[in-house]
Order: structure tokens, then sequence, then C-alpha cells
């Protein structure tokens, strides 16, 4: 997992449910996710493939597809579920209604 400073992204609910959003901090495109459950996840938000939006791409509880060409990574791991390149991942939480990203 990627490390960054702690980051205020701004209210959680500027992400809808089932829904991602890129967001610029400290020169890297960050995708954050908030699952249907509720739960957020963060990944980087440029698919290594040919450079696809994944914050754009569709999720469930455990992958994002990239809108492009279909290929898949695990949103806790960053791991490819396709054979391509691993994306990095980032810590993010909710904490008084607030989305932090980093450490």
């Amino acid at each position: 997992m990627n490390t960054l400073s702690l980051t205020n992204l701004g209210p959680v609910t500027d992400i809808p449910l089932g829904e991602g959003r890129t967001y610029a901090v400290d020169g890297d495109m960050i995708a954050v996710f908030r699952l249907r459950n509720g739960s957020l996840r963060a990944v980087s938000a440029v698919c290594p493939h040919k450079g696809g939006p994944l914050a754009d791409g569709q999720i469930d509880n455990s992958i994002v597809v990239c809108p492009l060409h279909l290929f898949a990574w695990d949103l806790a791991t960053g791991c490819s579920q396709s054979g391509q390149a691993p994306i990095s991942v980032y810590p993010v939480r909710e904490d008084d209604g607030q989305i932090l990203l980093g450490e």
C-alpha cells in the first residue's frame, strides 16, 4: 500500500454509493470509490494499459473494471484480475463524514 500525507478530500457524500471520483493529490491522480456497503477504496486513477479513467469504471465490492477495455483490478490489493500490471492502492477512510486519504 502506498503512503501519502493525510489529506482531506471533502465530504463522503460527494461520491454516490457505487461510484468513484478522481482526485489530484501530491501530483498523483487517485480514484476513490464509495462501495455500495458504504466503505471506501482508493487506487491509482489511471489504467496502466491505455490510460483509461478507472474512476469511471464499473465496481462491485472487490474489483474495478476499466471502462475502455474491460480489464479488472482488485480494489484492496491492486492486483490485476486480467493479466495487466498492478495498480497502486492507497489508505483511505471516512472520519466524521469526511474522506481522509493517506496516513
